[in-house]
């Protein structure tokens, strides 16, 4: 098996399609509320419900995955998502609304665990490559979802959301495609390695007490984010007094520069350490959080959403990586975690802080940011560099 596998691009466009489906429904939210009638709390149920199913459901099908692997999982995953955010011009309705951002977190969970155990598994000796490179095609997919639906939705037509099922359908037969020759490269690669070993099975191990100390720091990322990205909209039009098209730009730009520091965390780390990346950022993150949020004007606003989303996408692969190394008996199970299940507390920290917002005012409700990232720094200090993972300098 080669060093990088190509293919590996392959499931980083599809991980790009689950989540541009997801990114569009925060920049659909002004939407929602001056077509529907919805308050703060009930915009950010919609999130809510969307991230609930989503995160509940990726280590139930990763649990799954690291038993019997299903890789037709990943181009499901992409059509329903797809299709979910496709259906949403032709409802009017609040209840069909949630549904639709159910089906969305839906077609999410499918696709994450079986890419990313497969990802893991073509990766060979390269995998904190192949996962950031795996990452990116997400952050990607939240930068582009907000920017064309807030297209679609306040410029053009937002009948145009079918779309999002039509990229995703040529997106998903692609992969169909490449299927079957990735499970049998894998299958060899497994008993060539299996075969340098003695024949003996391959070495792993589950450490669940650090698995647990690194779900914390996850814990308190995931309200950050999606704090950020059901929020940032409406604080650019409530507070800084924005129109909704720059309110949507504004999330595009914070999940565009996600997908830079993404990628550029996965190089960060291959120089100081997967632990230590994740400390510099989150103890960053706090005051990088402050600033954002007690910005009063576009100008300082924009400037703060530069750190801020450096602090938040920096330390992304590295979550995943060390999840999954941690988890070694449980690599599906583990990705379906890091990528899924820690994300419930933000959903669920969603109708909170809209709650607040409808009591106290946008800007007073996310004063909470900046305080939960202190929680993240706190608990990355308590994280140990597995051995799997100790940092080799390269020239």
């Amino acid at each position: 098996m080669s060093k990088f596998d190509p293919r590996i691009y392959l499931f980083s466009l599809g991980h790009f399609s689950v989540d541009w489906a997801q990114g569009a429904i925060p920049a659909l939210l002004p939407w929602f509320i001056s077509n529907c009638g919805l308050n703060y709390q009930a915009a950010g149920t919609i999130i809510f419900a969307n991230i609930l199913l989503s995160s509940v459901l990726q280590p139930v099908f990763g649990y799954y995955a690291d038993r019997v692997s299903k890789p037709w999982f990943a181009p499901a995953g992409s059509i329903i998502g797809g299709l979910s955010i496709a259906a949403l011009p032709f409802v009017e309705n609040y209840a069909a609304i949630l549904a639709l951002s159910m089906l969305s977190g839906l077609g999410a969970a499918i696709y994450h665990p079986e890419a990313a155990r497969m990802v893991n598994a073509l990766a060979g000796a390269s995998k904190g490559r192949a996962m950031g490179t795996f990452s990116v095609g997400g952050n990607a997919g939240f930068a582009a979802g907000p920017a064309f639906a807030g297209l679609c939705a306040y410029v053009l037509d937002p009948r145009l959301l079918v779309a999002y099922g039509a990229v995703n359908l040529v997106i998903a037969l692609l992969l169909h495609r490449v299927l079957p020759k990735a499970m049998r490269d894998i299958r060899c690669g497994t008993l060539e390695a299996a075969a340098r070993n003695g024949g003996a099975p391959l070495p792993a191990q589950n450490d669940w007490r650090s698995f647990g100390r690194l779900s914390v720091v996850i814990f308190a990322r995931s309200i950050t984010f999606s704090s950020c990205m059901a929020f940032i909209p409406l604080y650019w039009v409530s507070v800084l007094g924005a129109h909704a098209q720059t309110a949507s730009l504004s999330l595009t730009a914070f999940s565009v520069m996600g997908a830079v520091f993404t990628y550029f965390g996965g190089l960060l780390c291959d120089r100081l350490g997967f632990v230590k990346t994740m400390r510099v950022c989150f103890t960053l993150l706090i005051p990088a959080l402050a600033l954002l949020v007690n910005a009063w004007s576009l100008p300082a606003a924009a400037l703060a959403l530069i750190p801020a989303a450096f602090c938040v996408f920096s330390p992304y692969s590295a979550t995943v990586v060390l999840g999954q190394t941690y988890l070694g008996k449980n690599i599906a199970f583990a990705s379906g975690v890091t990528l899924g299940l820690t994300t419930t507390v933000g959903g669920l920290f969603a109708p909170l802080i809209g709650r607040a917002a409808d009591s106290f005012g946008v800007h007073a409700a996310l004063q909470c940011l900046w305080a939960v990232a202190i929680i993240a720094a706190a608990a990355s200090f308590t994280l140990k560099t597995p051995k799997a993972l100790e940092k080799k300098p390269r020239g």
